[in-house]
Formats: structure tokens, C-alpha cells, sequence
């Protein structure tokens, strides 16, 4: 059976989705930030389950290096690596200072980055491998006041673009998962902009986010199909269809935005095998349906 690494598999996408492959048989080594504080009762059902947990801090190249290289010699190879660490932000654009989205895009774009130059050469040495990345419908188009966050799943999607073609021809086929807002613990987690003097400069607007954001959380409530499991199922269904043959996009959203990002993307599909065409290069799209 396939041996899967995922990284951020304490969190909200990575646990439902370690135990929904644990339970397929699938051998699972994934990374957390921390073994302690609040992943201490997470880690214990996990490596329950038969998963091996690795501490690795994504924002830290040496510790990706070691964390992803323990992974690889505890499974003794990597079939698939699921790219799902992540971190969100939220609030008036302006109001973020530029350390504030310099880590978020530590996480989600660079942390990405330190992941695939870990674990690329083993993919490369086999000459066949998947890789899934976590992404967002907000890595398709900018809603209020999630700027940081949208940006760096827009940087993300651009370099999985890039990795798509460029990884094609050495047997690894990439796919992207891009799913609506869940009801997880990632929203507690959110870098938040704390510059009280100018946003007392937005007047009565300053509470508008905090406004949409009780809102968004009802909506979750009356959504019950909107669950993180679903991603669980999307990596499931994604890793038993034949390789090669698997969407490079794949939407999870259950409360009415998918259709219009699908539309969005089949758009987008058809532009880029035409642009590819033009230059002779259409044969790097190869591993993707």
C-alpha cells in the first residue's frame, strides 16, 4: 500500500484525513509544529492509529530537512506527500503589516517551498510520485478582508502551476485541493492585524470584519455537509483513481461557491493546454487529467 507524508496532520484537513487513509491501509507519517501543548491528545490518537509523528517546524529549513528525511526513512520511501500545513489571517487589509504577511507566507508559501526541496529528490529518485496541496477557493478569487491569506494561496497556486509541468516528465503528477471555509479549529489560529491607531481611522467600517466573521460561522452552522471530512473523502477518492488520470484541481465546498470556482477553473484548463500548445509544450501536462 502507497506510504503518505502530511504535513499540518495535527490540524483540522490533516487528522480526518490521516485516520480516513490509516483506516485504507495506507502506511501515514506526518509532521506537527509541536508534539506538546495542544496537539498532545491529537498525537496520541494518531500514532494510536499507526501513524508516525514527527516534530517539523515548516518555517525552518533545517528542521523540514530532518523532519521530512525521518518520514521517509520510518515509511522507507514516500509515494505521496500532501502539502496541507497552512496558516490563515484575517482583518482590513491595510491594517496587516507587512511582518504580519511576511508569516503567513512563511507558512503557506515558503513553508511549501521547504517541504518540496525536502522531499522532491526521493520522488525523483523513484521516478513516480503524487502530490496534493491544500489551497483555498480563496486561492481563486479575493473576498474582504482575507487579502494576506487569499494572496498567499493565489502565490500558491502559481507554483504548483509550475511544479505540474515541471515535475511531469520525472513521473510525479500534482494535484490541488481547494476547499471552502470548514469549521475548524484553523480559524482560532488566524494572524490578526493589532494596529489599534489606524484602524480607529476606519470609523464605524473597523467592525465590519468581526461582523462578517459571526456571520460566516452561522452559515458553517446551517451547513452541516460543510465539514472537514469531506476533505478526508477528496484525498481518498483523488489517491484510488489510476495514476496519471487524477484532476489537477479538485473543489470541496458545500454551500454554493464551488460550482462558480469549477467554472473558473475548467476556464482556466482549457487556456493553459492552449497557451502550452502554442509553445510545443503541452506534452508537460501530461500527468494530469
Amino acid at each position: 500500500m502507497q506510504k503518505v507524508m502530511i504535513t499540518g496532520i495535527a490540524g483540522g484537513f490533516g487528522k480526518p484525513t490521516a485516520l480516513a487513509l490509516l483506516e485504507k491501509g495506507y502506511q501515514v507519517a506526518g509532521s506537527v509544529r509541536s508534539r506538546d501543548g495542544k496537539n498532545v491528545d491529537t498525537v496520541a490518537e494518531l500514532e494510536a492509529a499507526g501513524a508516525l509523528i514527527v516534530a517539523m517546524d515548516v518555517t525552518d529549513t533545517a528542521s523540514t530537512e530532518r523532519g521530512v528525511a525521518q518520514a521517509i526513512a520510518h515509511l522507507t520511501g514516500i509515494d505521496v506527500l500532501f502539502s496541507n500545513a497552512g496558516i490563515g489571517s484575517y482583518g482590513i487589509q491595510e491594517l496587516m503589516t507587512p511582518e504580519d504577511m511576511a508569516r503567513v507566507f512563511d507558512v503557506n508559501v515558503m513553508g511549501v517551498q521547504r517541504v518540496m526541496r525536502a522531499a522532491l529528490p526521493h520522488m525523483r529518485a523513484q521516478k513516480r510520485g503524487t502530490v496534493l496541496h491544500t489551497s483555498s477557493l480563496i486561492g481563486r478569487i479575493a473576498t474582504p478582508f482575507y487579502g494576506t491569506y487569499a494572496a498567499s494561496k493565489w502565490a500558491l497556486e502559481a507554483i504548483v502551476e509550475c511544479y505540474r509541468t515541471e515535475l511531469s516528465g520525472f513521473g510525479i503528477e500534482s494535484c490541488i485541493i481547494e476547499p471552502g471555509a470548514m469549521p475548524t479549529a484553523f480559524f482560532d489560529g488566524m494572524v490578526a492585524p493589532n494596529d489599534p491607531k489606524r484602524e480607529a481611522q476606519y470609523g464605524e467600517f473597523a467592525a465590519v470584519p468581526a461582523m462578517s466573521a459571526v456571520g460566516l460561522a452561522q452559515m458553517l452552522d446551517a451547513t452541516p455537509d460543510q465539514r472537514p471530512e469531506r476533505i478526508a473523502e477528496a484525498v481518498v477518492d483523488l489517491l484510488e483513481m489510476p495514476f496519471g488520470q487524477k484532476p489537477f484541481r479538485t473543489v470541496v465546498d458545500h454551500v454554493g461557491v464551488g460550482p462558480q470556482i469549477e467554472r473558473y477553473n475548467d476556464v482556466l484548463h482549457d487556456v493553459t493546454r492552449t497557451v502550452m500548445t502554442s509553445f510545443g509544450i503541452e506534452d508537460m501536462l501530461k500527468l494530469n487529467a
